[in-house]
């Protein structure tokens, strides 16, 4: 079967269409800061790219995951085996789990307040790309 030259525009732009999507299902993650959470690092209202393929996280490096039916956006404080202090207390990071914090302390609902405050391996989503990250 042989294209019109009118059509060929029209089949290029739906199989480009085809492999942005599945690029963003399986290698990419575009999302959205609606807080100020993360600032200064992340500003509210502002766009993010996070890659789905990942080996390594670290401590230091931001993560999309979800938690109670929502997507957030947090950094490592802590990794599975490290102690941290909460409200007083010494708590171990469970293996195959993160501790995390939003870099606006006084403005961010992370794992210091959560009743179960660690993030497991399986709810991540992504880990951030763009922008870059500080430590």
């Amino acid at each position: 079967m042989i294209l019109r030259k009118e059509n060929r525009w029209a089949v290029i732009c739906v199989l480009l269409t085809c492999l942005l999507v599945v690029l963003s299902r399986t290698a990419f993650f575009l999302g959205y800061i609606p807080t100020a959470s993360m600032e200064p690092t992340l500003k509210k209202d502002s766009f993010i790219l996070a890659t789905r393929l990942y080996k390594d996280l670290n401590n230091g490096d931001i993560i999309v995951f979800e938690r109670d039916g929502r997507l957030l956006v947090k950094r490592i404080k802590a990794s599975g085996g490290e102690t941290v202090i909460q409200n007083g207390n010494i708590l171990v990071v469970p293996e195959s789990c993160y501790y995390v914090c939003g870099d606006n302390t006084n403005q961010s609902y992370d794992s210091r307040f959560w009743t179960d405050p660690f993030v497991r391996e399986s709810s991540i989503v992504a880990k951030l790309i763009f922008p870059q990250q500080e430590a």
